[in-house]
């Protein structure tokens, strides 16, 4: 049983994300020993206390560095995203960077005998669309269970479902003494992301004008530390396996996001309409709670917050 990660052997795919530093350094303060690979190098700042981090792309270098590893828990987060409605361009991105990595990934993963815990960082976007996606605006947010009806909104989506299927192969048929954990992640946004809330802080520091598209969507949107604060918990959580969802629980409207942002900044919007059918989504958290005790505790106000002292410390740095 791992009840705690001092001394245990961790790697982290996608360590130089925004999700993957901030699991970094919870790993780090756990006293794990941690291998973190990326094909991005992680800031000259970091605290990397404990952790070996390899600059090298998943998708086509070899994995000797797992193997030779010998991890006891796998964090899967290396993948590409684009916005929802994706462009033509990312069709080759994805098969590279999501399906054929994770695919190695899970690969070496069932063939590591050491391997106790596999977390993959899935999404949200595996889910219908047609259940929190309408014509008309709904002021009720659709709240995902687990076992909600599956067809993935883009091939992002499909890629997600893919690996989550192959690792369920793996449980079935290869490794059934692997415990793996699917967290299906909601609307991330975090310190130093692409994310759009991280967009507009930019935008709003430079003092220019924010493009807002869709105000009346609404999401779920879990702060990067509080993903990483969750992933880390079902790793440790020896009940957690299978699909979990991984959001705040609470629905957020783009426009609270605004209404957030000018409690901060005089703010000048160009509000470019509705350019696609409304969306309500949240995700019922209630296995989540249920099986570790804890819920993401960050607010809106307080993570836009961290990203906006996070911003302007950059901006100065790099002047």
């Amino acid at each position: 049983m791992i009840s705690d990660l001092k001394g245990v052997r961790c790697v982290v795919t996608g360590g130089a994300g925004v999700i993957g530093k901030e699991l970094l350094d919870i790993l780090r303060q756990a006293q794990g020993i941690v291998l973190s690979i990326d094909k991005n190098p992680l800031p000259e700042d970091f605290n990397t206390a404990g952790i070996t981090h390899i600059v090298k792309d998943l998708s086509k270098d070899a994995l000797n560095e797992i193997y030779d590893f010998g991890p006891e828990i796998v964090f899967h987060l290396a993948a590409a995203f684009e916005r929802s409605k994706e462009s033509p361009d990312f069709w080759g991105v994805n098969w590279k960077d999501n399906m054929f990595l994770s695919h190695g990934i899970a690969d070496a993963a069932h063939r590591v005998d050491t391997l106790r815990v596999f977390v993959f960082a899935s999404s949200y976007l595996i889910y219908s669309p047609l259940l929190y996606m309408s014509k008309s605006l709904r002021h009720d947010p659709v709240y995902l269970r687990e076992d909600a009806p599956v067809n993935p909104r883009n091939i992002t989506g499909a890629a997600k479902y893919y690996t989550e299927k192959e690792l369920d192969f793996i449980k079935e048929y290869l490794r059934p003494e692997l415990r793996i954990v699917s967290a299906r992640i909601y609307r991330v946004y975090g310190r130093g992301s692409k994310d759009v809330i991280s967009r507009w802080v930019r935008s709003a520091l430079n003092n220019e004008p924010l493009d807002v598209y869709n105000k009346d969507n609404c999401f779920d949107y879990i702060y990067a530390g509080d993903v990483a604060e969750g992933l880390y918990r079902l790793a440790i959580t020896e009940a957690a396996a299978g699909v979990i969802n991984l959001g705040s629980g609470k629905s957020y409207g783009v426009g609270d996001v605004i209404d957030t942002l000018s409690s901060f900044f005089d703010l000048k919007i160009n509000d470019r309409g509705i350019t696609e059918n409304f969306e309500n989504s949240t995700a019922d958290i209630r296995a989540l709670r249920s099986l570790t005790n804890w819920q993401p505790p960050t607010t809106l106000l307080t993570g836009i917050g961290q990203i906006i002292e996070y911003e302007r410390h950059a901006s100065q740095g790099a002047q």
